[in-house]
């Protein structure tokens, strides 16, 4: 299904549901995946950004082309719970929206 969400529509659906998931995921599961934290401090980048610039859309290339290296385009791990699955696949869905 291709999501056809704009920035300011998927900031508001998933910002507040990963500032909860991304820091539990990176202490439950940053010992065996610790380019997780990796995640966590762009995401906390990204936060900020996002907050600074307020109704205007901020410039996050750099830090989403980060993070798709840093996940492999957003690749779910194998031996992860459903939250770090779910936190890949908001992240995914937010860089989309911030690219259309």
């Amino acid at each position: 299904m291709e999501s056809k969400l704009t920035f300011n529509e998927a900031k508001k659906k998933h910002f507040q549901t990963l500032k909860q998931y991304v820091p539990v995921v990176a202490k439950v599961h940053g010992g065996n995946h610790p380019e997780f934290h990796e995640v966590r401090k762009l995401f906390e980048e990204i936060t900020e950004k996002v907050k600074k610039a307020g109704s205007k859309t901020p410039e996050l290339n750099e830090e989403f082309a980060k993070l798709r290296e840093i996940t492999d385009n957003y690749t779910v791990p194998g031996d992860v719970c459903e939250s770090y699955e779910a936190v890949y696949h908001m992240l995914a869905e937010v860089d989309g929206a911030y690219h259309a």
